[in-house]
């Protein structure tokens, strides 16, 4: 063990006890985290990473986990041997953690103030004015703004970025040693997550802490990490100096993994003729005060928006979250009222009934974010996918089995799993589900609403060479909307950057990524392609 090393974890196994036989989910596993430094574990979804670093805290379900082999040691301790009231001396307080997803690791009930005062009572012994002069400070030192403001503020009333800094300030409320974020940006946009890196690193120089950031994005970890292990299936294949593990990848998988960036140009189509087309869209949400409800002021989430769509092509939507990006692909396939013209093939949709827009349904599909919430948990495969064609009353029961067989070997799926439940898939499948089931329907344009964001970039790779694939076959269009700019290059033929309900930036796509006219734009792709 190097003299220098804080934590020690030498051959790890974790093993969950699900039915008669235990299933092993880490197995020998070692790595130190050293004073002062980063130390990335990286890997795709199930590789072991969250379940190695959740270990050190014991953090995992007890009735389920089993260490067979192995310990960790802090200061010479086994955290594995330690008992319960020994743990929670250090949980928090030695050794830190910052969660995925700050929204639901804070409490909705209570403000963020009161959360990180439970921290330091618990800890360090402050209360009342001492405790709220030490939290001040600490929300001054993640760089939230009006510090003292947000002392009474509730985990809803703050964005996203903002959340995930209280998360940081309440991880190094006592000062930890060593913190542990795992996917700690995940859930936000480009720009937000450009400045909790910044702040992670500026922090660690002051503090002098190390980290444990567990991620499987490689740009974020090659900006902050200073030692990279690579994952899979439970294992370390390689460990290295980060810098030299991405300019000499030994293990096949971590080339594979430093690969995976989605590349390539957008589908060789012609553009065809106009398919859809907006002008001076708006979509205004009212705020209503006073006790007669009034509307005082409104919500401009989309505001004056124009474009027009060729077939075959895609149109790529990029911004921060909160920009109206989702709401104007909404607004687009009428499943929100807005003002301004929508036209499809020159047919206008504005002023038609949702009875008269339910036969364009078949033309205007959608695949969403969220492939584990958009399909019925209580339906097959085959269910899911035939929905639609049963609704819209196309062929016989043998012919729509038939298109439910071709369509999922057409996405890459063994038409066998059409009596399966999406339970039982992994993202990427799930995700190919979704897209099966809006091109059964044989549509001339999808809206796919961040289809990627929950996916591994190996899987995002295949997912964009999919969509790619099919365009190019059935001459689709496509509405793609994004934050993750890697993924609209490599399929966008035309882009439109949205800012606060508002296009500052639109054109050819290529030109655009090469150069960039407006300044939030280039902000934007400078935080998406961030390198050292």
């Amino acid at each position: 063990m190097s003299e220098q090393a804080l934590i020690s974890v030498n051959n790890l196994t974790v093993e969950f006890l699900q039915g008669v036989k235990p299933t092993r989910v880490v197995h020998g596993v070692s790595f130190e985290i050293r004073k002062g430094e980063t130390l990335a574990l990286v890997g795709e979804s199930g590789s072991g990473k969250s379940v190695s670093a959740n270990s050190i805290l014991r953090l995992l379900p007890k009735a389920i986990t089993r260490y067979p082999a192995g310990e960790i040691l802090l200061d010479g301790q086994n955290l594995l041997g330690m008992d319960e009231s020994a743990l929670r001396g250090i949980r928090g307080n030695r050794v830190a953690m910052v969660f995925q997803e700050p929204m639901t690791s804070l409490n909705p009930l209570h403000s963020v103030g009161k959360q990180i005062a439970e921290v330091l009572e618990l800890h360090k012994g402050l209360r009342g004015e001492e405790a709220k002069q030490r939290i001040i400070e600490l929300f001054d030192l993640v760089g939230l703004p009006e510090p003292a403001k947000r002392l009474s503020a509730y985990p809803h009333e703050m964005s996203g970025g903002q959340r995930q800094r209280v998360m940081i300030a309440m991880a190094l409320a006592c000062e930890p040693d060593v913190l542990i974020a795992d996917e700690p940006t995940t859930a936000l946009d480009v720009t937000v997550q450009l400045k909790i890196l910044d702040l992670l690193k500026d922090l660690q120089a002051r503090l002098g802490m190390a980290i444990l950031l567990i991620s499987h994005d490689l740009n974020l970890v090659r900006r902050i990490a200073h030692r990279v292990c690579v994952m899979k299936q439970g294992e370390i294949v390689e460990t290295n100096d980060c810098e030299a593990l991405f300019t000499s990848p030994g293990h096949p998988y971590t080339r594979e993994l430093i690969a995976a960036d989605p590349s390539g140009d957008p589908a060789a189509n012609a553009p065809g003729e106009i398919i859809l087309q907006a002008e001076q869209l708006k979509v205004w949400f009212p705020i209503k005060k006073g006790i007669l409800r009034r509307t005082v002021d409104h919500v401009k989430a989309v505001n004056g928006i124009s474009f027009s769509l060729p077939r075959g092509h895609t149109l790529g939507i990029v911004g921060e979250s909160g920009s109206g990006k989702s709401t104007l692909g909404m607004a687009l396939l009428r499943l929100l009222g807005s003002e301004g013209q929508i036209r499809f093939h020159g047919q206008s949709l504005q002023g038609l009934s949702q009875h008269e827009v339910r036969p364009l349904r078949r033309q205007l599909q959608v695949v969403f974010q969220d492939p584990y919430g958009s399909l019925s948990p209580r339906m097959s495969v085959g269910q899911i996918i035939g929905e639609g064609l049963e609704i819209h009353g196309m062929g016989s029961a043998d012919e729509r089995e038939q298109a439910i067989i071709e369509v999922l070997t057409e996405v890459g799926l063994d038409p066998e799993t059409r009596h399966r439940y999406p339970h039982e898939f992994s993202g990427g499948q799930r995700q190919r589900i979704a897209i099966a089931r809006a091109l059964v329907l044989k549509p001339e344009l999808i809206l796919l609403d961040e289809p990627t964001s929950a996916l591994d970039r190996t899987v995002q790779r295949q997912v964009v060479e999919l969509l790619r694939d099919l365009q190019v076959k059935y001459n689709l269009t496509y509405l793609f909307i994004s934050h993750d700019l890697a993924v609209v290059k490599a399929l966008s033929h035309h882009l439109m950057v949205v800012r606060q309900g508002q296009v500052v930036e639109q054109g050819e796509a290529a030109g655009i990524f090469r150069d960039p006219q407006h300044a939030y734009t280039r902000q934007l792709l400078e935080a998406a392609f961030m390198r050292h």
